[in-house]
């Protein structure tokens, strides 16, 4: 091998942490995960056990097909926030209203850990919005307002624009009044 080669793996490397802050950036990532998290110890307790030396203590109760309904529904909520994020809301709403019902059906949610994960997933995912194009966010205070594209000072301009000549006269020819009454 020759002292080269090792940094064509860099490359790769590089190129696929680049495409996934890409990708994580225009969706609600952070509310995905934080959803799925909180999904599976809802559906995973119910059916743990927990070993004590010889004593096996169980955790499976009344509830086991809720809780894991409900887990598996968030789980799919928070892929749902990901891969579809234009339905975001409804999936932050839905993880918020599983996220309260799991309190009294899958073992106090989860142990709170769930409940509390879905709660802040569901409610990253009403609160997030897609950024703006580069092409319509403000302008930067690098470049001299001078020299500035002429749309960008429209934009940003908070005086409305004058009438020239081609203003009408004939409104004020009738006093103000509409042209109907």
């Amino acid at each position: 091998m020759s002292p080269e080669s090792t940094g064509q793996n860099e490359h790769y490397i590089s190129v696929a942490r680049r495409r996934f802050r890409a990708w994580r950036g225009d969706r609600p990532f952070w509310a995905g995960l934080f959803t799925i998290l909180g999904g599976a110890p809802i559906a995973y307790f119910p059916y743990a056990d927990l070993h004590l030396g010889n004593m096996t203590l169980t955790m499976s109760t009344t509830a086991g097909a809720g809780s894991l309904i409900i887990g598996v529904l968030l789980i799919t909520l928070g892929l749902t926030m990901w891969f579809h994020h234009i339905v975001r809301v409804f999936a932050g709403i839905a993880a918020i209203l599983l996220a309260l019902i799991s309190i009294p059906v899958a073992n106090i949610g989860g142990f709170l850990i769930g409940f509390l994960f879905a709660l802040v997933g569901g409610a990253l995912s009403i609160s997030w919005a897609p950024g703006r194009p580069e092409s319509e966010q403000a302008p930067s205070d690098e470049q001299p307002y001078e020299e500035r594209p002429e749309a960008e000072l429209q934009g940003a301009a908070a005086v409305p624009q004058q009438q020239g000549a081609e203003f009408d006269t004939a409104a004020d020819a009738d006093g103000g009044r509409h042209r109907a009454g």
